[in-house]
C-alpha cells in the first residue's frame, strides 16, 4: 500500500460486489436473448466517486444461447486466469461461465491478491489454485482475508463471502449458482455486515492496487470513475 492510502472498508468491498453482481444479473436475466459478458474482471468494473460499481468494455460479449441450445461455441477469448476452465478448453460459452469469472473477481475483493502475481512464492501466484485447498477447511478462511483489513470484517461475513466465491468456483459449470442466486446472497451479506459492523464511515478514497486490490485517492480521474 502506497503511503497516504487507504484500502477499502469490508463494507464497502462487499457493495462493490453486489453491484458488479446486479451488472450481470440484468445481462443473464432481463436481456433478452440473455448476454455473456465474457470479459468480467477486476479493470472492467468502474467505481463512481460513491464506490458505486458499473461494468465496462462490453467488446467480448456473445449473445447467450436461445431455444433449445445449451451454449455458444466460440473462439477462445478473454483474460487468463478470469476465464472458466470449460470455456478455455472447449470454446463452450454459457453464462455460467461468468459466474466462474464473478468468483474470481470476488475472491480479489477479499483477499487483496491478483487472480496472477508472480511476485508471490511459486504456490501462491495462481490466486484460484492457492485458494481451492483453504475453502476446504473453515479454520483457514482467516488466512484468505487482506490483512490489510486489519481483521475489521465480521466473522460470519467472511466465511459466507468465502463460500458464495468457493461455489462461484467450481469446476463443474452445472454446479455453480446462478447469478441471481449470488445477488441475493451478498445483498443479504451486505445488509448483515452493516449490522454487524456499522456503517461505513465514507472516509476511505479508492484506485486499484495490485490490479484488483484496494487502495485509494479521490478525484485520481477526470469523469469520477476509477477501475476496480
Amino acid at each position: 500500500l502506497r503511503p497516504g492510502k487507504k484500502p477499502l472498508d469490508w463494507d464497502t468491498r462487499m457493495k462493490i460486489a453486489a453491484g458488479a453482481a446486479k451488472g450481470l444479473e440484468y445481462l443473464h436475466e432481463q436481456a433478452n436473448p440473455p448476454v455473456i459478458y465474457r470479459d468480467f474482471k477486476a479493470s472492467n468494473i468502474l467505481l463512481d466517486e460513491n464506490f458505486s460499481p458499473k461494468l465496462s468494455d462490453f467488446g467480448l460479449a456473445k449473445l447467450g444461447p436461445t431455444g433449445d441450445k445449451t451454449h455458444v461455441s466460440t473462439r477462445v477469448m478473454g483474460t487468463y486466469g478470469y476465464c472458466a476452465p470449460e470455456y478455455a478448453l472447449t470454446g463452450q460459452l454459457t453464462t455460467k461461465s461468468d459466474i466462474y469469472s464473478f468468483g474470481v473477481v470476488f475472491l480479489e475483493i477479499i483477499t487483496g491478491r491478483r487472480v496472477i502475481d508472480n511476485n508471490r512464492p511459486t504456490e501462491e501466484q495462481n490466486l484460484v489454485t492457492w485458494a481451492q485447498p483453504l475453502f476446504k477447511d473453515r479454520r483457514k478462511f482467516t488466512l484468505m482475508a487482506d490483512p490489510l483489513l486489519e481483521d475489521k470484517y465480521p466473522m460470519k461475513g467472511l466465511y459466507q463471502a468465502l463460500a458464495v466465491a468457493a461455489m462461484c468456483l467450481q469446476e463443474e459449470a452445472a454446479t455453480r449458482p446462478l447469478i441471481s442466486d449470488v445477488v441475493t446472497a451478498l445483498e443479504y451479506l451486505t445488509v448483515d455486515s452493516i449490522a454487524e459492523t456499522g456503517e461505513n464511515n465514507g472516509d476511505g478514497n479508492v484506485e486499484s492496487t495490485d490490479d484488483g486490490a484496494f487502495e485509494g485517492e479521490e478525484g485520481t480521474q477526470p469523469d469520477s470513475t476509477r477501475s476496480l
